[in-house]
């Protein structure tokens, strides 16, 4: 970000939001890392002590979930997306069931995450959950304790709070813009830049 981008944003607009299971960690326009260029991080666990975590939500992956489970429902359809670099032979879940899936943790209104998966195929062969109630996602991306917030000082990430919306009914491709215009102000004006600062 050049020196006129940071006198528009800066830490300054992030430093007094909290972060919490349930935020959205977004990340700045000219991220370098291509692992995270303009993306949308939901955060699953955050602990001043153990670190932070958490899964990309606008990285859809060209997978099925049959090519990576065993006795997973068959044609289910659910929809796969790479949730980070970490941990990529593991499969996480963000749904919309709480609790009837137990081991569950609530994230915010009508989102949840994790929970018992033996249960949660059970519940797909039952018919009770289809492919609109939850989300699949390879890895994680992950941080250790202080890490992120030292991140968020160095202008690389912007934090905002995650809706059912952003989850489940948005264009991966347009999820990183549509969040930033809806906060408006200067958002909405970083939210126009293109990706390469070179055509800004």
């Amino acid at each position: 970000m050049s020196e006129s981008e940071n006198t528009i944003w800066s830490y300054e607009y992030e430093k007094d939001k909290a972060i919490q299971p349930g935020s959205l960690l977004l990340s700045e326009p000219f991220m370098p890392d291509e692992n995270f260029r303009r993306t949308v991080i939901l955060v699953c666990r955050h602990h001043s002590v153990e670190g932070t975590s958490g899964v990309i939500l606008n990285k859809p992956v060209q997978l099925s979930l049959d090519d990576l489970l065993d006795n997973f429902p068959k044609d289910f359809g659910g929809r796969l997306y790479l949730g980070g670099p970490v941990g990529t032979d593991m499969i996480q879940m963000v749904h919309t069931m709480g609790h009837k899936i137990t081991d569950s943790t609530k994230l915010a209104e009508g989102l949840w995450w994790g929970g018992n998966f033996d249960q949660l195929k059970k519940l797909i062969r039952q018919g009770e959950i289809t492919s609109n109630h939850v989300r699949f996602y390879i890895g994680y991306s992950g941080w250790e304790a202080q890490q992120l917030r030292d991140e968020i000082r160095d202008n690389s990430w912007i934090i905002a709070q995650a809706r059912h919306e952003y989850v489940f009914d948005s264009d991966p491709d347009q999820l990183w813009r549509k969040i930033m215009n809806g906060m408006g102000g200067i958002y909405q004006t970083m939210a126009g830049y293109p990706e390469n600062p070179n055509l800004n």
